[in-house]
């Protein structure tokens, strides 16, 4: 991401984790840890969406926590179905200070969704959450919701049917798709806006 990003790596139940780890030139005034999409499909800390998340938090103050999940990188383990990473995800929270924000692009986000359930977070980022795939739980309010409206992986109208009970908003980035080509700076900007 940047030449200042340097790797760490945090013990975890299924192994060792690499975290790729983004700090902002002042000292940091919390950090956060964010999640990237399915393993299985190509997803690892260099997701283009979980930088842009970063590239955001890190000028917001935050110092950025960016672990591979099991198997992707020099993380250990194998893929377990999301109760691993969800595993893990909590070991790197345990070795971070608080406050820590959440935040999580598709597999990701669901993931950070179950770590919110058993964590108490300073606010959660969740970014084309995966509620087609996952059993994804209802998450804390003011939590930010950003979705494509041309998601063709998760429908727009899934994830509206999944935050209507929970009266949570959704902000929708128009033409967006999945993976928000050509629209990066938008959601930068929204997580930049929202969070601050």
């Amino acid at each position: 991401m940047r030449l200042s990003t340097r790797r760490e790596f945090v013990a975890g139940p299924g192994g060792r984790i690499e975290c790729a780890v983004d700090a902002p030139e002042a000292p940091a005034k919390g950090r956060a840890l964010i999640a990237h999409p399915h393993p299985l499909f190509g997803g690892t800390l260099d997701n283009k969406v979980v930088q842009t998340l970063a590239r955001a938090l890190v000028d917001l103050g935050y110092e950025c926590w960016r672990p591979n999940f099991r198997g992707v990188g020099a993380s250990e383990g194998r893929f377990d179905e999301g109760r691993g990473e969800v595993d893990d995800l909590l070991s790197v929270h345990r070795s971070l200070a608080a406050p820590v924000i959440l935040a999580g692009f598709s597999f990701g986000a669901a993931m950070q969704a179950k770590v919110a359930e058993r964590v108490k977070a300073e606010r959660v980022v969740l970014v084309g959450v995966a509620v087609t795939s996952f059993d994804v739980p209802p998450v804390p309010a003011g939590t930010l919701v950003v979705h494509g409206e041309m998601d063709e992986t998760i429908p727009l109208a899934a994830v509206l049917d999944w935050a209507r009970p929970q009266e949570l908003p959704v902000m929708v980035v128009a033409g967006a798709d999945h993976f928000f080509h050509r629209k990066l700076q938008v959601l930068r900007g929204i997580v930049a806006a929202n969070v601050r």
